[in-house]
């Protein structure tokens, strides 16, 4: 019976992960369009809709779904057709295993059940990380050695050199981490995130490490090749390493790529962001305090709520109403969600103040905050990278490998010597 719990629990988990991973690729394809428009002066995706429901151009991320779906899949008569087809499956595949170490918050117990909130609680999730982002490079070769063209096959050759040459400084960024934790569990290193320095400052990994996640972040941002680090992508210069794919195999390269980013952005925050911490706010303290938690979290949604409410009547009466458009009955749809958050937030805080909360209540409120702060630290990271994509122009290849090796390489073992001599000083060793 434990063991049939166990693979229960095990499953829903990995759902759980997985469906977040492909909740954060819709996101993330939203974010690039809607950013990109902001920073160019655009007003972006605004058109597809569904029964009049637009959600300000999210809509448009299931129509390219369904443009994929039915486009004709070609495949040339000149590639290597075992490289070729396997190509596009690794990316999506490993992005989909990547998440897999990743605490999306802290134990939850509820009838004496205690579940860890990860799939895998590996004593080694670093080198886990490490390990599945650094198979992404087999995709991207085998797509460029399978096609057969000799321009997905220079892309392929500078991804495999980009990848080799900014892994060591992620690892190098990550030792320091692990130095100071003394720990290689990425539960273990989000749970000790929680302590305070000097009783007020949150022990986050940028806070005892700022160097080393600045080298994190850069090195991140050339493995996912996204600009200014989109070598292998070089739409100017050799097109790309994909550019003999079509419908869906280029669309699990698409996916792949904003799933990648999910996957950095969850390390990041988990390594160096805190991970579930919320700043000053234990887990204890929450199930403490769950009543003042959920008026708080309530009335900032109500807030929100009534704000947004505000800004759409102020965008929709710019437009003349058409009652025979079905485009004109987003507002009410939207309308009606808003109102739905206030009322709901008026309950809970009804709620909160007549009836005391359980134990298991209390458990699934510190639950759904740390797990929102988790979201929200990812989700910043997601919007930064995109940010970064369309502000920055891409490196000369030269330029890409003196970064990695003359200025990443060094600084990446000064902070290991730097870190180990204050960890020294601490101990009172000199």
């Amino acid at each position: 019976m434990e063991y049939l719990q166990f693979i229960a629990i095990t499953t829903g988990k990995a759902l759980v992960v997985w469906g977040l991973t492909l909740t954060f690729i819709l996101i993330n394809i939203y974010l690039e369009r809607k950013v990109c428009a902001l920073i160019q002066d655009r007003v972006g995706p605004n058109r597809a809709h569904v029964a009049g429901i637009r959600l300000f151009g999210f809509v448009l991320n299931f129509a390219d779904a369904v443009k994929l779906l039915f486009k004709e899949d070609l495949m040339p008569s000149f590639v290597n057709k075992r490289y070729y087809l396997i190509a596009p499956a690794i990316i999506m595949t490993i992005a989909l295993m990547g998440a897999a170490v990743i605490p999306l918050a802290d134990d939850v117990t509820i009838g004496g059940l205690t579940i860890r909130m990860q799939v895998m609680d590996l004593n080694v999730g670093i080198l886990y990380i490490l390990a599945i982002t650094s198979l992404s490079v087999y995709s991207l070769v085998l797509a460029g050695w399978g096609s057969n063209s000799k321009y997905p096959l220079f892309a392929a050759m500078r991804s495999s050199a980009q990848m080799i040459s900014y892994e060591i400084s992620m690892g190098l960024s990550l030792v320091g981490l692990i130095m100071v934790f003394g720990s290689v569990s990425m539960g273990d290193i989000a749970r000790a995130q929680g302590a305070l320095i000097f009783g007020f400052i949150p022990a986050w990994g940028v806070v005892v490490q700022p160097l080393g996640a600045l080298l994190f972040f850069v090195s991140a941002m050339a493995e996912l090749n996204r600009n200014p680090f989109d070598l292998p992508e070089g739409e100017s210069e050799i097109i790309g390493f994909h550019i003999e794919y079509s419908a869906m195999k280029f669309a699990l390269f698409f996916m792949g790529e904003y799933a990648n980013i999910f996957v950095a952005a969850a390390a990041m925050t988990t390594l160096f962001l805190g991970g579930w911490q919320i700043p000053w706010g234990s887990t204890e303290l929450i199930k403490s305090h769950a009543s003042v938690a959920c008026i708080v979290v309530s009335s900032v949604a109500i807030a929100g709520a009534a704000t947004l409410a505000l800004l759409l009547v102020r965008f929709y009466r710019v437009r003349p109403y058409r009652w025979n458009d079905i485009r004109d009955l987003e507002p009410l749809v939207l309308y009606s969600v808003l109102g739905a958050i206030v009322l709901a937030g008026l309950g809970l805080i009804g709620v909160s103040l007549a009836v005391p909360f359980s134990e298991a209540a209390r458990a699934i409120v510190a639950f759904v905050l740390q797990f929102g702060a988790f979201c929200t630290k990812a989700l910043v990271f997601c919007f930064v990278v995109v940010w970064i994509r369309w502000t920055l122009p891409r490196f000369r290849y030269d330029q890409l490998m003196a970064l990695g090796w003359k200025i990443m390489l060094p600084l990446g073992l000064a902070n290991l010597l730097i870190t180990g001599m204050l960890l020294l000083l601490k101990k009172g060793a000199f």
